[in-house]
């Protein structure tokens, strides 16, 4: 047998004498401040039922903490779910994640001709490192939640209130962080290309990327909280439904939060210079707080010391991709409405699997010791797909929902943008290969990663998906590049050059 979930419980009371206390689990140690006069419980066989004693005077317990750990076979933890209860968890809230980012690509297919955006072109930069945030702060939350909700770590609202803040206050602290520095590099990648850099632009790029990034991570952290408790109540795996409801509103909440701010900056200049300044030192000045609360809970004060390596990286893999996209954009006018797009699905679907296959280890192992030590790490992609295993069996269903939702969505794009979006089957052909390409390689990457990072004990819920998803970004930005070049070539009106 093999221990598949561990489960703490505190409380104190009245327990009548030669008590029965009804228990699923398989093995049960009852651990109080002082063992004088009192009974301990043990298990009987059959795993169902527990008698517990009080033989002292009063007949009433000390304060009891009771341990619980239910025990499984790997049959049973790894197998429970089947095609159809993983496809119709994930694929709903894969559906209205969906049409979040199909908003999100029609906002960023309007204000991509607003004065600002014309004005200061690094704000595209900026774009893909901000989306980016939502792989790297609510994406990584959802995982991390999930994992701890899957564990009976959030069953009562004391565990919930105290995760669920720490946490808050984390993403806070890191997106403040996350969003001063990918200012500064869109401001030194826009340095570069135009060899100039103004202040009052620097301003509004940092200003604005503050602004955003705390807002949104704000928002949608409670909102990523909301629904995994929801879904725990309910019986529904968060694992299944977390990610893709918390992206849902991430892009289209960011991109919407980037185009207004930034604009009411870019109007202060000359009038109100102060103002983007102010905000600026606001920001850092409140910083060292969020730290020091964090800090001081112990659901996330390692994560805000070991937590900032894949957020960093996977900030500045995002901004490259920022950079391809600006370069995009300025050639084919249409790249920009599919962006959020193919980046999101990508990013939603592997970062399912990066959550389901980080909690199987939380359940099933320790920290750097596999669940069997022949599990190989560097699979082939044959046995990332075809295999017999439940990650493998996931990954197809995954794979399986690529063509359907890539289609409703662009559809959809169509159908609201039909003056510029008549889509030709070459066309569609062309970006579903794009789009599979992307998501197998993304999973099967997924699968090594997260292996690797657990046999190394570098926990994958903090840093996989920050990783996994700014991945997905850069490759999913240049392979849609190379879809509109290659259309561009072949003569479809979709890849038409803009003036």
């Amino acid at each position: 047998m093999q221990m598949t979930s561990e489960r703490v419980y505190y409380g104190s009371g009245h327990v009548p004498l030669n008590s029965t206390v009804k228990c699923r689990y398989s093995h049960l140690t009852m651990l109080t401040p002082d063992m004088d006069g009192v009974g301990a419980g043990v298990l009987p066989v059959d795993g169902v039922e527990l008698s517990l004693v009080d033989e002292s005077e009063t007949m009433r317990l000390p304060d009891v903490v009771v341990e619980t750990k239910m025990l499984a076979g790997p049959k049973e933890s790894n197998n429970n779910e089947t095609y159809f209860s993983i496809a119709i968890q994930v694929f709903i809230p894969f559906l209205i994640a969906g049409f979040g980012m199909v908003g999100a690509g029609l906002v960023l297919d309007i204000v991509q001709h607003w004065v600002v955006f014309e004005d200061i072109t690094e704000i595209l930069i900026l774009v893909l490192a901000l989306l980016g945030l939502k792989g790297n702060l609510e994406m990584t939350l959802a995982s991390r939640l999930s994992t701890q909700a899957n564990l009976g770590h959030m069953d009562t609202p004391r565990q919930q209130w105290s995760m669920i803040a720490g946490n808050i206050t984390l993403i806070q602290c890191q997106a403040t962080v996350v969003g001063f520095l990918a200012s500064v590099v869109a401001i030194v990648m826009g340095g570069i290309k135009s060899k100039s850099v103004e202040l009052d632009h620097a301003f509004l790029l940092c200003a604005s990327s503050l602004v955003t990034a705390s807002l949104a991570s704000f928002v949608l952290g409670l909102i990523t909280s909301a629904v995994i408790v929801f879904s725990r109540h309910c019986h529904i795996n968060p694992d299944n439904v977390a990610i893709p409801i918390a992206a849902s509103l991430g892009d289209v909440t960011s991109l919407a939060l980037l185009a207004w701010i930034s604009t009411v900056f870019y109007n202060a200049i000359g009038k109100q210079d102060w103002l983007a300044p102010l905000i600026i030192a606001c920001y850092l000045l409140v910083t060292p707080l969020w730290v020091w609360i964090a800090k001081k809970n112990k659901h996330t004060k390692i994560v805000l010391y070991s937590g900032w390596t894949p957020v960093l990286a996977a900030m500045l893999i995002s901004s490259v991709g920022g950079m391809i996209l600006d370069v995009m954009v300025s050639r084919h006018e249409g790249l920009a409405v599919f962006q959020p797009v193919i980046n999101g699905v990508g990013g939603n679907l592997v970062a399912v699997q990066a959550s389901r296959i980080s909690t199987a280890l939380h359940r099933d192992a320790e920290l750097g010791t596999l669940m069997d030590e022949e599990t190989v790490i560097f699979i082939s992609p044959g046995v990332g797909f075809c295999g017999k295993s439940s990650h493998a069996r996931t990954a197809r269903v995954l794979m399986l929902m690529v063509v359907p939702g890539h289609l409703i969505f662009i559809y959809t794009i169509n159908y609201i943008k039909s003056d510029n979006t008549s889509l030709t089957p070459l066309f569609v052909f062309v970006y579903l290969c794009a789009a599979l390409l992307q998501v197998a390689f993304l999973l099967y990457v997924a699968y090594i990663m997260i292996h690797w990072m657990w046999k190394h004990k570098i926990d994958p819920d903090n840093s996989a998906i920050p990783y996994l998803t700014a991945l997905g970004d850069l490759l999913g930005i240049s392979l849609l590049a190379v879809a509109f070049q290659l259309l561009y070539l072949m003569g479809d009106k979709n890849a038409e050059i803009g003036d």
